[in-house]
Formats: C-alpha cells, structure tokens, sequence
C-alpha cells in the first residue's frame, strides 16, 4: 500500500494527466499540426510540476498507438481522422497514464468512439481487490461485441509501479480465462481498443519514440552528455527527441539508436487496416473500488 504521501504524488500526477489528455482532445481540429498539439499537452504537464512519463502519443485512425510527431513534422490533422491522444504525468515516479480519441469534423465513428469508452467505463464498475484478469478482459470484449465492435487483443493494460510505467501484470481486454488477481495497493491501468478490422496489430514504422536501452559510456563527450541529460530528465520512462530540451537532441537520438544505446518503438498498426479508438485510465486498486486518479 502507498503511504499517504505517496498516495497524493499518484493523485496530483493522475489529475495533471487528465487535465493534459482533455487539453489535447480540445485542440485537435481540422488543419491543426500534430507537433503544436504534442508540444501544448506536454507543456501543460511540465508547467503544472510534473515530469512526462512518455512523449505525448498522437495516434490516427489505423495507428493504434506509438507515434508522436519529431520536431521537423508537418503534418496535420484531416477531415474524418480519428485521434487517439495519449499523454502521463509522472511526480517522483508516481505515473497517470490516460487516453481519450475524437473524431475530426465528422460523426462517421462516434459508435467507434463510445466503444472504448463504454468497455473502460464498465470496468471501472466493478474493479477492485481480488477481481482477475480474466473477467475484466471478458467484460471489455462482451461489451464491444455488444457495440458491434471487437477488441484489439494484443495490446493490453498493465501494471504501473514506481518508475516503471509497463510493470508486472499485463490486463487483457478479451475473455483470456487468466485467473491471477489484482491486489490492493496496485496501480492498473485499464485501456481497451476498439476496432472494426481485425482486432489485432502488427509493428509498423518508426514512431518516434525511444526509451534507453543499454547505458553504456560513449567516447563522444557530447553523446555521453546527452545521455546523461536523458537518465536525469526522463529516468527509465520512454521519451522522445522532441521532448528534449537539448542542442542537436534528433541527431544524438539517431546516433544513439546506431550504437544501440537507444532503443526504439516501432507504431502499432490495425492488422486489417480498421479505424481504432481508444480509451485509458488509472486506477489505484485500494479496497473494494478502483480508485480513478487520471479525472481531471
């Protein structure tokens, strides 16, 4: 269990994400640049006294999750996209992790929409101490069904610990039959992606996002500089060139992927080319309730 202390880090990082996540679903609009919106959700993190507990993960329509705009990115956002904006906090390693998707100028995939939403809230109901993971994964896929959807079954929710943001158990959104239990004094994030393709994903491209994955000394004093700046600003969390606030950080991030310092994560991309939407929030399992620490 968290000691009171800690229990107000996990809030204030949770509220300050939620916040992050309404400010971004907000902004996103027909002709606006996913960088501005990126760089307004993290701004907002930083300036309300917490650190990023991952770059802010813009994902559209197919693209599940995984892509958040490099610094020299253009593009924008088009008519019918629909837009997953992922985005965490974390304060002295007490992580919110939350998500939400809209749909831009139009209402083609507003049943799409509710899915996700609908699947975490049902959830939400019911979480708590001693509930398995295999009913919460059966109560997300009936309720997509229900919807005229499926679940994307290969991404999950997961554990979170202190530093760790995909830590110890990983919760299924189908009926798996797992029967391991979640405990009081976890904290679980729960978010389910709905779709109406195939209802898994496959690796795509590069999307920009990076985590350290072998901290080794590097002969080049300004690369061992940048890495240096990396452990202490991001700690063990995945980041981003964009995030960084340092000289030259897209060329010290493609330098370091080189030597394989840095390792990096590849989009995530419906297996049948179907839209997806998705919906994210913590809980701290204290009890009976999950307590929901991402409201904003």
């Amino acid at each position: 269990m968290l000691s009171s202390e800690e229990l107000e880090k996990l809030r204030k990082a949770g509220r300050v994400s939620g916040e992050a996540r309404e400010l971004g679903m907000s902004l996103v609009g027909e002709g606006v640049k996913l960088y501005d919106v990126a760089q307004e959700v993290e701004g907002y993190i930083r300036s309300h006294g917490c650190g990023l507990a991952f770059p802010c993960n813009i994902s559209r329509n197919e693209i599940a999750a995984h892509y958040t705009p490099s610094c020299n990115d253009s593009s924008v956002f088009e008519i019918g996209d629909v837009v997953k904006i992922d985005c965490g906090a974390e304060l002295d390693g007490f992580v919110g992790d939350t998500a939400g998707t809209v749909e831009v100028g139009t209402k083609r995939y507003t049943e799409l929409i509710e899915a996700s939403k609908r699947a975490r809230n049902t959830v939400a109901e019911f979480i708590g101490d001693g509930v398995t993971l295999g009913e919460i994964g059966r109560a997300v896929e009936m309720s997509m069904k229900r919807d005229g959807f499926v679940p994307i079954e290969n991404l999950c929710g997961h554990q979170i610990e202190r530093y760790n943001l995909h830590a110890g158990l990983s919760v299924p959104s189908y009926d798996s039959g797992d029967d391991q239990r979640i405990f009081s004094g976890m904290t679980v994030a729960i978010e389910p992606f709905a779709t109406d393709g195939k209802g898994y994903v496959d690796n795509g491209k590069f999307g920009n996002i990076v985590r350290i994955a072998r901290d080794k000394p590097q002969a080049d004093p300004k690369a061992q500089e940048f890495l240096d700046y990396c452990k202490e600003e991001f700690h063990e969390f995945p980041f981003c060139a964009r995030s960084c606030e340092f000289p030259d950080a897209e060329k010290h991030v493609r330098n370091l992927m080189r030597r394989g310092v840095l390792a990096g994560y590849a989009t995530l991309v419906e297996a049948g080319g179907g839209m997806v939407s998705q919906h994210e929030y913590t809980f701290y399992i204290d009890g009976h309730r999950g307590e929901v620490t991402t409201l904003p």
